[in-house]
């Protein structure tokens, strides 16, 4: 299974995870938010810079998940009804947290907040099974500037 992570070129090369907090873990947990596809990976990571905007100093990510990695499912019926506001990072943090703490999938598969109907997936750095994660290739990212200005219209 190959999935997707849009990053600055800096830190394109490798999977490196350095522990920031985010909506499923809290801050220490070593992981790695990806995408199912290149559309959401862009649609979360646009979101996540605010408008901010895109260069030529973006890069996608290819990364291989090898065929018998481990997935822990999370349906968007196993939230809270508002998991999604920011004020409610503490419900998703406890399920991401959970997880990583026990150790027993490499993955968690979760809905977008952005896109509920599409999934992303959190890999845990410090499961064994991380060693069989694989960088496949970086590409450019060329996104398309429309976008980023609807973004920046709203606060």
């Amino acid at each position: 299974m190959l999935v997707y992570r849009i990053v600055h070129k800096k830190y394109a090369n490798s999977l490196f995870a350095g522990g920031m907090e985010g909506r499923w873990n809290s801050e220490g947990k070593k992981v790695l938010y990806t995408a199912g596809n290149v559309s959401l990976a862009y649609l979360e990571t646009l979101h996540h810079r605010r408008g901010l905007g895109f260069n030529n100093d973006f890069r996608i990510m290819v990364i291989y998940l090898p065929p018998h990695a481990s997935f822990l499912d999370i349906a968007t019926s196993q939230l809270p009804l508002n998991w999604r506001n920011f004020r409610n990072y503490n419900a998703c943090q406890r399920i991401g947290d959970d997880w990583f703490d026990r150790s027993e999938h490499l993955c968690l598969r979760v809905p977008s907040a952005v896109v509920p109907e599409n999934q992303n997936v959190i890999i845990n750095t410090l499961h064994p099974g991380y060693k069989k994660v694989k960088l496949v290739e970086t590409l450019p990212f060329t996104p398309d500037e429309r976008l980023e200005e609807v973004i920046k219209r709203y606060p």
